[in-house]
C-alpha cells in the first residue's frame, strides 16, 4: 500500500469512528471534517466506499451508521468465543471454578462464554447471555477497575445466593471492554485463584492482539 493509500484508509477508519462516536444522534458533514481535520470535500469523497459497503448511510447532510455495521459485529462474538475457550478451559481446570468470559453491552455486561471444570462434582451452572449492571458481581466490577489498581474484583451473593466470584478485565485490547472470571458455591480462594483468572485474562488479550 502507498502511503497516501495508508493515509486514505486511516482517514476512512477515523471517519467510521466518528460516526460511532455520535452514538444514536447523527452527525454531520462539517462536524465529521472537524473531527478527524479534513476538508468537507475529503469527508464526501471518503464517505461514498463506505456507503457503498452499508457502513454509513446519508440523509442528505446527517451521517448514521448503516447496517452493514451489523453484519461486521455480528461475527464478532462467534471469533471471540473460539479464541477465549482454550484460556477458559485451561483456568476452569486449574482453579476448579466454571470459568466465564463477559463482554459490555452498553450499561450490562453480558457472559458470552462459559466453560465448566471437568473433574469437579459439584459446580455453578452458569449460562451464556446473563446480563448484570457493570458494577454489580465480580464480571461487572471487573470493568469499573482503572490501570494500575487491583488486579481483580471480587463478589458474594451479589448475583445469585450463596455463589462467590472473582473477575479480572481484560486489557489491551482496542474497541474491546471484557472480563475473565470464575464463579463457585460458598467461598473463592482469590490469593491462589486470583493470579490464575489474571493471566487468563492477559492470554486472552494476547491471543487477540
Amino acid at each position: 500500500m502507498t502511503a497516501e493509500g495508508s493515509l486514505t484508509l486511516d482517514r476512512g477508519l477515523a471517519l467510521l469512528q466518528a460516526v460511532a462516536d455520535a452514538g444514536a444522534e447523527a452527525t454531520t458533514i462539517s462536524e465529521l471534517a472537524a473531527s478527524i481535520g479534513a476538508s468537507r470535500a475529503a469527508v464526501y469523497r471518503l464517505l461514498v466506499p463506505l456507503s457503498e459497503r452499508g457502513l454509513v448511510r446519508r440523509d442528505g447532510s446527517k451521517v448514521r451508521l448503516g447496517v452493514g455495521v451489523l453484519r461486521l459485529a455480528g461475527q464478532v462474538v462467534p471469533q471471540l468465543r473460539e479464541v477465549a475457550r482454550p484460556a477458559l478451559r485451561a483456568l476452569a481446570e486449574s482453579s476448579g471454578a466454571t470459568a466465564h468470559l463477559s463482554i459490555a453491552e452498553g450499561d450490562e455486561v453480558e457472559s458470552v462464554v462459559v466453560v465448566e471444570p471437568s473433574w469437579t462434582n459439584l459446580h455453578v451452572a452458569y449460562r451464556v447471555g446473563v446480563r448484570q449492571p457493570i458494577g454489580v458481581g465480580a464480571a461487572g466490577k471487573a470493568l469499573t477497575l482503572r490501570q494500575g489498581s487491583r488486579a481483580w474484583a471480587t463478589s458474594k451473593g451479589e448475583v445469585q445466593h450463596g455463589v462467590a466470584g472473582l473477575a479480572a478485565p481484560v486489557r489491551g485490547v482496542p474497541g474491546l471492554r471484557a472480563s475473565v472470571g470464575v464463579v463457585a458455591l460458598g467461598t473463592i480462594r482469590a490469593e491462589t485463584v486470583g493470579p490464575q483468572v489474571v493471566e487468563a485474562a492477559a492470554e486472552l488479550a494476547a491471543a487477540l492482539s
